[in-house]
C-alpha cells in the first residue's frame, strides 16, 4: 500500500485554469493542422508545376496547327513541295515537303505512330518516331494521331525505303517525320467514310459471306457530299481519263487539219426539233439551250473551214431513264466536207478512236488499274484497221445465230448487244462500224446509195459500254 496521502481537492480556480490551457492547446493544433494542409497543398502544386515544367516540349516548334494569317498570303517563304506521286526509290535520303489529306493514323506506342498521306491518287506512309536525335517528341506523336482523317497536313521528312514492300500505299517509299503541321482540321466525323465509298461490289459479297458488315454509300449520299466522293481512287481515275479523252480528240483532229470552235448554246429556237428541249426566258423573248451545235458545225463548212470540231455543253429534255439518255452532257462534235466518199468520214473516225485506245493504254496504265478494282472491266479488243461490215452482212450473222431480224427493219437494243458478241466472236474486236442502212430507218436527210435506193450512205460505230462513261450507248457515238 503507498504510503502518500490522497491528493487535495481540486479547487474551482485550477479547474477552470486547466480547461482553459486544453481549450487553447486544441486551438493551436487546428491552427497547425491547418498550416500542415496548407503547406502540403503549396507542395503538391508545386509538384504540378514542376511536372507542366517537364512536359514543356523543347521541339514543339516542329509540329502544331498552322495559324490562320499565316496562310492568308502574307509572305512567299520559298519553300517548295513535292508532289506525292513523285517520291520514289530516287530520292532515298533526301529532305522533302508534302502537303495532302490524312487518309489513316496508326498509333503503335506513345512513341511511335504511322500517318498514311494522300494527294489525288497517290498514297505514302508517313513514320514518327519519338526522338531527340530528329527533333521528334512524344507529344508531336500524340498531336498527329489527335487529328481526324482527311485534315490537310503539310509533312516534311526523310524518305526511306521500307525492308517489306508496302501493301496499304501506292508509293514504296516511307517519309521518316521530322515535322508535321495541319494546315486544315476536318470535321471528326465525315459524312461519308471514303473506305466504304471506295469498296468493290465483289468485297461487298465477300463480307457478307464471311459476316461482316459494311456500309453501303449510295446515289443520293454520295451527290449530296460530291467534294467528298471525289476522293475516291476511282473518280479520281475517271476524271483523268475523260480528260485524256477530250486532250486525244483535240489532238488528234487537230493533225488532221481540223480547226475547233464554239457554238452558241442560248438560242432562239430547237436544233433539231421535237419536244427535247429546254425553254426559257431571254429578256422577255423565248429562247432555248442548244440540243445540238450540228447546225453551226454545217455553217461553218459552208463558211469555208472545211473540216470543224467542237468540245462542249448539249443539253437535251430527255423524258428517258435509260443508260443511252442524258439532260445534260459533253459532246465531242465533228464535222467535215468530203471530197467523194462518205468512208473519208469513216477513216477519220477509224483513225480517232484507235488513237484514243492506244493513247489510254499507254498512258494511263495506272487509272485504268485504279478503276478496275473498284468496277472491274475485260480491256477493250479493237483492232488497228477498224473492221467494218454491211448492215446486210451483220443482220446475215444474227440469223445465222439464230435471231429473226426484218431485212430492211431497224436494229433493237437486244440485236445491237447479239451482235455485238457475234463480231467479237468472229472478229476479236468489240469496236467496228456497220454501214449502208435501209434508207427506212434513217433521218430524211440521209444520202440514198448510188446503186441502190433503198438503202442509205449511212453508218453506225459500235462499242462496248465503259462502265465510266454511261453516256456512251453502242451506236452513235
Amino acid at each position: 500500500m503507498s504510503s502518500e496521502p490522497p491528493p487535495a481537492s481540486t479547487s474551482t480556480e485550477e479547474l477552470e485554469a486547466d480547461l482553459s490551457a486544453a481549450t487553447i492547446s486544441k486551438k493551436q493544433l487546428n491552427k497547425e493542422a491547418r498550416k500542415a494542409a496548407k503547406a502540403a497543398k503549396v507542395e503538391k502544386a508545386g509538384k504540378v508545376e514542376k511536372s507542366q515544367a517537364e512536359e514543356v516540349d523543347p521541339f514543339a516548334a516542329n509540329y502544331g496547327d498552322v495559324p490562320v494569317e499565316e496562310i492568308q498570303s502574307k509572305v512567299i517563304s520559298g519553300r517548295s513541295w513535292i508532289g506525292v506521286g513523285d517520291l520514289d526509290e530516287a530520292a532515298e535520303g533526301s529532305s522533302v515537303l508534302i502537303r495532302g489529306s490524312a487518309q489513316a493514323f496508326r498509333p503503335v506506342s506513345k512513341k511511335m505512330a504511322f500517318v498514311v498521306l494522300r494527294q489525288s491518287m497517290s498514297t505514302v506512309q508517313c513514320v514518327l518516331v519519338a526522338s531527340a536525335d530528329h527533333g521528334v517528341s512524344t507529344q508531336m506523336v500524340r498531336f498527329a494521331t489527335s487529328l481526324s482523317k482527311e485534315s490537310i497536313l503539310d509533312v516534311e521528312g526523310i524518305v526511306s525505303i521500307p525492308k517489306e514492300p508496302l501493301k496499304a500505299t501506292t508509293q514504296q517509299v516511307e517519309i521518316q517525320v521530322r515535322k508535321v503541321y495541319c494546315i486544315n482540321r476536318a470535321i471528326p466525323v465525315l459524312p461519308i467514310n471514303l473506305e466504304d465509298a471506295a469498296r468493290s461490289e465483289a468485297e461487298f459479297e465477300k463480307a457478307e459471306q464471311t459476316g461482316e458488315k459494311w456500309v453501303r454509300v449510295l446515289q443520293d449520299t454520295r451527290l449530296n457530299y460530291r467534294s467528298i466522293d471525289l476522293r475516291t481512287p476511282a473518280n479520281q481515275a475517271i476524271f483523268r481519263i475523260q480528260f485524256q479523252v477530250e486532250n486525244k480528240f483535240r489532238e488528234y483532229l487537230s493533225s488532221k487539219d481540223f480547226i475547233g470552235i464554239h457554238s452558241p448554246k442560248l438560242i432562239s429556237g430547237s436544233s433539231e426539233g421535237g419536244a427535247a428541249v429546254f425553254k426559257l426566258q431571254y429578256n422577255g423573248q423565248p429562247a432555248c439551250l442548244a440540243q445540238s451545235p450540228q447546225l453551226y458545225k454545217q455553217m461553218s463548212i459552208c463558211g469555208g473551214f472545211g473540216r470543224v470540231f467542237e468540245v462542249g455543253p448539249v443539253f437535251r429534255a430527255e423524258n428517258s431513264n435509260t443508260h443511252r439518255h442524258l439532260c445534260e452532257f459533253i459532246g465531242l462534235d465533228a464535222e467535215m466536207e468530203i471530197k467523194e466518199h462518205y468512208f473519208e468520214v469513216c477513216d477519220i473516225i477509224d483513225g480517232l478512236f484507235v488513237a484514243i485506245f492506244k493513247h489510254l493504254n499507254e498512258n494511263c496504265q495506272k487509272e485504268l488499274e485504279t478503276i478496275n478494282r473498284q468496277y472491274p472491266f475485260e480491256p477493250l479488243k479493237y483492232l488497228e484497221k477498224t473492221l467494218k461490215l454491211t448492215y446486210a452482212e451483220g443482220i446475215q450473222m444474227l440469223k445465222d445465230a439464230g435471231t429473226e431480224i426484218e431485212p430492211m427493219g431497224d436494229l433493237n437494243t437486244e440485236a445491237e448487244k447479239k451482235l455485238g458478241r457475234l463480231v467479237k466472236e468472229k472478229y476479236g474486236t468489240e469496236f467496228f462500224i456497220l454501214y449502208r442502212y435501209p434508207l427506212a430507218v434513217r433521218p430524211f436527210y440521209t444520202m440514198p446509195c448510188y446503186d441502190d435506193p433503198a438503202y442509205s450512205n449511212s453508218f453506225d460505230v459500235f462499242i462496248r459500254v465503259a462502265f465510266w462513261d454511261l453516256a456512251h450507248h453502242p451506236r452513235h457515238i
